[in-house]
């Protein structure tokens, strides 16, 4: 395993990154599309019936929603450059080494949803799509490191609902909420939680996230973290100038500044926990990420194992630009019209 840099040791490159898009003109930048494969294979699980099977009796409701929902994509946005980011590190990402109660809440898949990611992955890789996974890097690191990589050269479309992944809009990317279809930008970011996307680490690290188990700081909600950043800008002028915060008009100002400065060494573990790293390994990506080619026989093989309709069949080929051994072949010409 390679040896991680706190992710916290990006700030100069964030720096870097910012500096790099607001000088690229958007229209010189293709769009590199980052999903997080994880949101969209979940839903499927909860909102499918089990009544999908594979040839060995195994469960297959999840990897049927995925590919239609990476179906969806593909057909109405034909992305030149895309990758699909998964989850690895359920248990052994660096913030459960960081803070062993991270996302302690979840109760581990079970193992007929873990077969199905492994199907998912496949899938992808017989598209000719990026894969991106680590055992120490959650899908967000994966998104942020590749968007990271490329801002001199594309503007990035982030796949999720995830409010975490917000924090790396920056000039002309965009996040989309695909079931929803709801897209926002880096402006766009205020209106829906309060703060700027360059404040939403810290913005968690203050009030939390339950999702993740992240605790925050006792007695800070959003409303109040929205309120102490607007103030203060970020965390660190926060704790710089903590002797204002009685003064702020703030319900409980003066009690908040107390446990401010008593939980300080959490604030700044909980903003680790929550920044997204820009510093995972891409391990096997080509650069800019263009759709490689298909795999037909992989794709052939996985149709078969899943049981996928003729319908889907029939999309997965044309998606993948092949052809369909087992389509009939088309009718032959009418005498009279020949």
């Amino acid at each position: 395993m390679s040896a991680r840099v706190d992710p916290l040791d990006s700030l100069d490159p964030i720096a870097e990154g910012i500096a790099q898009a607001l000088a690229a003109e958007p229209g010189a930048r293709p769009p590199l599309y980052l999903v997080d494969a994880s949101i969209y294979i979940f839903r499927a699980w909860h909102s499918l019936p089990d009544q999908f099977q594979d040839a060995q009796g195994w469960p297959t409701n999840a990897v049927h929603g995925f590919a239609r929902f990476l179906l969806e994509l593909l057909e109405r946005q034909r992305p030149q450059h895309i990758a699909i980011a998964f989850d690895e590190a359920l248990d052994s990402c660096y913030r459960n080494r960081l803070y062993p109660a991270y996302k302690a809440n979840r109760d581990p898949a079970p193992e007929e949803l873990r077969r199905q990611f492994v199907h998912c992955k496949a899938l992808c890789a017989a598209l000719g799509l990026a894969v991106l996974g680590h055992a120490d890097y959650e899908a967000d690191d994966l998104i942020g490191s590749a968007l990271h990589a490329h801002r001199a050269s594309h503007r990035g479309i982030i796949i999720s609902a995830d409010k975490d992944l917000s924090q790396l809009l920056l000039q002309h990317d965009e996040q989309w909420d695909f079931a929803r279809n709801v897209r926002w930008d880096m402006h766009g970011v205020k209106g829906r939680l309060g703060v700027h996307a360059h404040q939403v680490a810290d913005f968690l690290a203050l009030c939390g996230d339950a999702v993740d188990n992240i605790p925050g700081i006792t007695g800070v909600g959003s409303k109040s973290a929205a309120v102490l950043l607007a103030h203060f800008g970020s965390l660190d002028a926060l704790y710089e100038r903590l002797d204002e915060v009685p003064f702020l008009r703030l319900r409980g100002a003066s009690q908040m500044a107390v446990r401010l400065r008593e939980q300080r060494e959490h604030a700044l573990l909980w903003r680790e926990l929550t920044t997204i790293a820009l510093n995972a390994p891409l391990d096997g990506t080509v650069a800019g990420m263009p759709r490689g080619q298909a795999d037909g026989e992989l794709l052939e093989g996985l149709c078969s194992t899943l049981r996928f309709g003729p319908l889907t069949r029939r999309r997965l080929f044309a998606a993948a630009g092949l052809a369909d051994a087992s389509a009939p072949p088309p009718y032959p010409p009418s005498s009279e019209f020949a």
